[in-house]
């Protein structure tokens, strides 16, 4: 058993710790040294966490180290743990030695996860949508946009860039257009002329194609 261990630094830690962190952080100092593994809480804060006070128990991990006090332990970072009543609590335990390597101690902290795998949840479902193997929808804020959101839809569609498009490729964006209402835009015939590289008159002869075929 090891002898006497002055944890006063760290019962100034575990407060600092749960002031830095709040209410949803418990921070809890054990003594290893009593022997005793039903008695070894010496500072706890956010006890409501777990339900524990100063004098109560360790947990399994602090048990095991009591029962192996030689035994070479390593740190155990930001794991999951569950209390009695059911909430999930992200973990982190370290162990304190002595001047000689030996365990006298544990700092745990255990961060309540209940509230924010809550808000994960609803989000998750709040942000998703009916169809969900389709691509978000742009917003236009103004008819250019909406040209310019249009005609990127129409390569989408054709499946493959304006310059690598042959005309049965850009009758079909062409289509899109026209049944999108993208030629009642202001002087978007230019535009779509320049984008898929043919002439006004082509696009003319493309757009009565457009309009005789059928699905």
């Amino acid at each position: 058993m090891s002898q006497s261990y002055n944890f006063d630094n760290w019962k100034r830690l575990v407060k600092a710790l749960a002031m830095q962190y709040g209410s949803m952080c418990e921070v809890v100092l054990h003594d290893l040294t009593g022997g005793d593994p039903s008695h070894t809480i010496i500072a706890i804060e956010n006890g409501q966490i777990s339900g524990r006070k100063v004098g109560d128990g360790s947990s399994l991990i602090a048990a095991e180290a009591m029962e192996e006090l030689n035994k070479v332990h390593e740190d155990r970072l930001s794991y999951l743990t569950r209390t009695h009543d059911g909430k999930i609590l992200k973990s982190t335990s370290l162990f304190i030695r002595d001047d000689g390597g030996r365990i006298v101690g544990i700092l745990g902290l255990n961060t309540d996860l209940s509230l924010s795998l809550a808000v994960e949840n609803a989000l998750h479902s709040f942000n998703t949508s009916a169809d969900r193997e389709s691509e978000p929808q742009q917003i236009t804020t103004n008819v250019s946009d909406l040209l310019d959101t249009l005609i990127q839809e129409s390569i989408r569609i054709a499946g493959k860039p304006a310059a690598l498009m042959d005309k049965t490729d850009k009758i079909r964006a062409i289509r899109f257009l026209n049944d999108s209402g993208a030629f009642l835009v202001t002087k978007s015939g230019p535009k779509i002329c320049q984008v898929f590289n043919i002439s006004k008159y082509t696009l003319y002869s493309y757009l009565d194609e457009a309009k005789q075929q059928t699905d």
